[in-house]
């Protein structure tokens, strides 16, 4: 089965100081993936060398099938689609809710020419998908931060990529708009024709179940990693955390508290 990552003893230094300690992870296609880990953990420095921003030090990457060093990865990056909360502000304050996710199909901030009408059509359908049909025609700065986040993946998803990495997408966000957002998640995830989805956290109870596979880092090494009900033990993750913990599964969701 081809390897949509394959990431081989990867490490990666910066000022002398090593943040990634031979990492391997392989995710196949039709695998969505949670990635776990504290602030500070490596998360981001994975996500990065995954979309080609940086090199790794040692080790050997290959993404959508393509080594490093064999593609251009301008062109790989078009076929990866990453939302962050972080992005929320880099979107043009008063521009519509459509531009902002036909923009998606450019990779740019903003538009700089009047949209075609099929790109406007299908940025409404992928909104409507999301659950933001209803910000249709409307302004990016009225929307809440959980509507932002929508509009977000719906614009990741403008360029139809193959893989769709969600970079902490519920940070900030109030219990409701969490939970429409994971709901939306969840569906687009399960579709026939959804892209590889990554999603990184720091918390457990943010993780839908469509997220049947976890990868565990902790101080910039891979602590553990396959299917998450093995993850999400009492005794793996009080190891992984350095704390006790209890884990409590409900409705196929691990929620944590301290022993």
């Amino acid at each position: 089965m081809e390897h949509i990552i394959d990431l081989n003893e990867i490490s990666w230094q910066q000022d002398q100081k090593t943040i990634l300690h031979h990492v391997s992870w392989q995710v196949k296609r039709g695998e969505h993936w949670a990635v776990l880990g504290l602030n500070g953990s490596g998360k981001t420095t994975i996500l990065n060398i995954i979309n080609g921003y940086i090199w790794p030090s040692k080790g050997s990457v290959s993404v959508l099938g393509h080594p490093f060093g064999t593609v251009d990865l301008r062109e790989l990056r078009k076929s990866i689609g990453w939302v962050s909360s972080s992005f929320q502000e880099r979107m043009h304050y008063n521009d519509l809710t459509d531009y902002v996710v036909i923009s998606g199909k450019h990779a740019s901030i903003g538009l700089y020419e009047k949209p075609l009408e099929e790109d406007i059509e299908r940025a409404h359908q992928l909104m409507r998908e999301l659950g933001c049909g209803h910000l249709i025609g409307g302004r990016y700065r009225t929307c809440s931060q959980g509507e932002k986040q929508k509009l977000l993946i719906a614009r990741a998803l403008m360029a139809s990529p193959k893989l769709l990495i969600l970079d902490e997408a519920c940070n900030g966000l109030d219990f409701i708009s969490r939970e429409a957002l994971l709901a939306s998640i969840s569906e687009l995830a399960a579709k026939p024709d959804a892209p590889t989805l990554l999603f990184v956290t720091h918390h457990t109870e943010e993780i839908p179940p469509i997220f049947t596979h976890t990868l565990l880092v902790r101080r910039g090494t891979v602590f553990d990693s396959g299917l998450t009900r093995e993850m999400f033990t009492s005794q793996t993750l009080s190891a992984f955390f350095e704390m006790q913990v209890d884990v409590l599964w409900q409705k196929e969701r691990a929620w944590l508290s301290v022993k």
